[in-house]
């Protein structure tokens, strides 16, 4: 789940969603570096609201696999096309430049959805995390995935040399998911994937979902939701308020209230979350690193 400034026809956002322009040397560093590598993030390319926050800080998610999705989902931004099987094979040694550049002990890495490839990416990222290792020793990895097709095999690929945190986003309740997420997407399948990376996985690998709120879900539906997380082992979760990126996406149906938010975060660690980060600018690897610590804490008491 990512984010973006409201659009126009809804000018006026609450008081508690206020983001801060990017500034200071870290950020102006982050930028050249990437840049200058010709990299992708997620923080530009889905118009996330933490962008200042989080480049200011030295720290940035890397989309992987390019800049442009085979999927149209009803509440992203990120431009659609289809790459005809196109892979830019330098594109993992530059992500491991750039980290290696930036000194980082904890580094997010996600994929645009590549249904053009036969195993949906996953090559291509297992390479980039090997390369990240051999070039950052100590390196900690997030890897936010989408559904690899359903690929059992593709899966087994992202996971021979694994990840600390394997991501990968329910994004919405059931009811609104055929809306909301492109018609090759399905709740039942995000399900899957999380419980079988649970499956094929070491033990000691760390799972995230993330869902967003404001997109006209009932308290129930996410409550069901995030039940549905548990009983697939998830033990990291991110809530979020969903931002209409442009008119031509789903519209806002309501701004969820901080409190509410506060609710939500007590509801996961009541249902066994280990580590659970909500409120209105949270998206899926937002403080990841902090979130990643917490997870083992939970799991050392």
């Amino acid at each position: 789940m990512e984010g973006a400034p409201v659009v126009p026809d809804r000018p006026t956002l609450p008081r508690w969603i206020r983001t801060q322009p990017p500034s200071g040397p870290r950020y102006t560093d982050l930028r050249s570096t990437l840049d200058r590598l010709h990299l992708g993030t997620v923080c530009r390319e889905a118009r996330c609201p933490n962008l200042a926050e989080c480049w200011s800080a030295g720290t940035a998610t890397i989309m992987l696999l390019g800049t442009e999705c085979t999927r149209r989902c009803g509440f992203c931004a990120v431009e659609t096309r289809w790459p005809r099987g196109v892979v830019d094979r330098e594109e993992p040694a530059r992500v491991a430049e750039a980290v290696a550049h930036s000194g980082l002990r904890y580094v997010v890495l996600t994929q645009v959805c590549r249904d053009d490839l036969p195993d949906g990416g996953a090559t291509h990222m297992a390479r980039t995390i090997r390369e990240l290792r051999e070039r950052a020793p100590g390196i900690r990895v997030e890897l936010l995935i989408g559904d690899l097709g359903g690929s059992a095999s593709a899966l087994r690929t992202v996971l021979r040399d694994p990840p600390e945190v394997l991501a990968h986003n329910i994004e919405t309740v059931r009811s609104l998911s055929g809306r909301a997420r492109d018609r090759r997407a399905a709740y039942d399948r995000s399900l899957e994937v999380l419980a079988r990376a649970k499956e094929l996985g070491p033990r000691e690998l760390v799972t995230k979902s993330s869902i967003m709120l404001g997109l006209g879900e009932s308290d129930a539906e996410v409550g069901t939701t995030l039940d549905d997380l548990r009983s697939s082992r998830v033990d990291l979760v991110t809530f979020g308020q969903y931002l209409r990126p442009t008119v031509a996406h789903l519209p806002v149906a309501r701004f969820v209230p901080p409190e509410e938010f506060d609710r939500w975060a007590e509801e996961a660690r009541h249902r066994g979350f280990v580590g659970v980060a909500s409120g209105p600018l949270v998206r899926s690897s937002y403080r990841a690193d902090e979130l990643f610590e917490r997870a083992h804490l939970g799991r050392d008491r």
